[in-house]
């Protein structure tokens, strides 16, 4: 779901709750009286006249497809057509290197920088909490600022094709700048850049780095800063991840909705 659809449907009364309130008062007044009184009555059966509809063919079918017409134009009007702006600027820069496969909620970009390879990883599944910060926003009164509510988690990694080990960096994306939480060294570079579930559990068992980040002289902390900013790990890329994104969620929530669209209207 889009940021701009949670805007949206927070704004908007519950009907659903209240169709749901009204059905239940209404059912307890249909009741009949002389339904506590059944012992009296002799039970007779009435024939089953109803035809089971087919599967797939639902009386609840259109109702559905039409809802999701209205979601898919109101979510089409409210995008922008073509590749966007930011995306071109950043592509045109030649630095990144961008791998986005549709449908996988993760997205890769990487870089050379001398005899390195410099691997950035980020996943939009983060944004469900910035549709969570919207909310209590709203509730709060507080204004809309979206741009500060972006907490994207973000892996990097730095390997050297001559040299064995690598680099792991975990870091948290938000207000345009990466802030570092964990600094770690693998001997082996496959490892640290393997994304195998077979992988990620030898690396949860693996003793690679100190406590915490924060845990590390100040000099020593600013001297990372210093290494990841002449590298590109900067406030242009901590700005450009969190638009992207929110680019990336709104074209896999539309084609998501055209997919179920189709599938029930079948």
């Amino acid at each position: 779901m889009s940021v701009l659809r949670v805007v949206r449907q927070f704004s908007a009364p519950s009907s659903r709750t209240l169709s749901l309130r009204s059905s239940l008062i209404s059912t307890r007044a249909r009741v009949p009286a002389f339904s506590r009184i059944t012992a009296a009555v002799p039970a007779t059966r009435a024939p089953f006249s109803v035809s089971a509809l087919r599967f797939g063919e639902g009386t609840t079918d259109g109702d559905v497809s039409a809802k999701i017409a209205e979601e898919l134009a109101f979510e089409k009007q409210a995008a922008i057509e073509g590749e966007p702006e930011f995306l071109k600027e950043f592509k045109t820069s030649g630095i990144w290197t961008i791998e986005d496969t549709p449908g996988n909620d993760e997205v890769t970009i990487h870089r050379k920088f001398g005899n390195e390879h410099i691997r950035l990883i980020f996943s939009i599944a983060d944004l469900q909490g910035t549709e969570d910060n919207l909310e209590s926003h709203e509730e709060e009164g507080a204004p809309e600022d979206t741009e500060s509510s972006y907490p994207l988690r973000c892996s990097l990694t730095v390997t050297k094709p001559s040299v064995p080990g690598a680099l792991s960096i975990d870091a948290v994306c938000q207000e345009g700048a990466f802030v570092v939480e964990n600094v770690s060294f693998y001997k082996d570079s496959t490892l640290a850049t393997d994304l195998t579930a077979e992988a990620d559990w030898k690396r949860r068992g693996t003793l690679h780095r100190p406590s915490g980040f924060e845990t590390l002289d100040l000099s020593l902390q600013e001297e990372f800063e210093k290494f990841l900013q002449e590298r590109g790990i900067n406030e242009s890329l901590a700005f450009f991840v969190p638009e992207y994104a929110q680019h990336k969620e709104q074209k896999e929530y539309v084609d998501w909705l055209g997919k179920v669209k189709n599938f029930i209207d079948a």
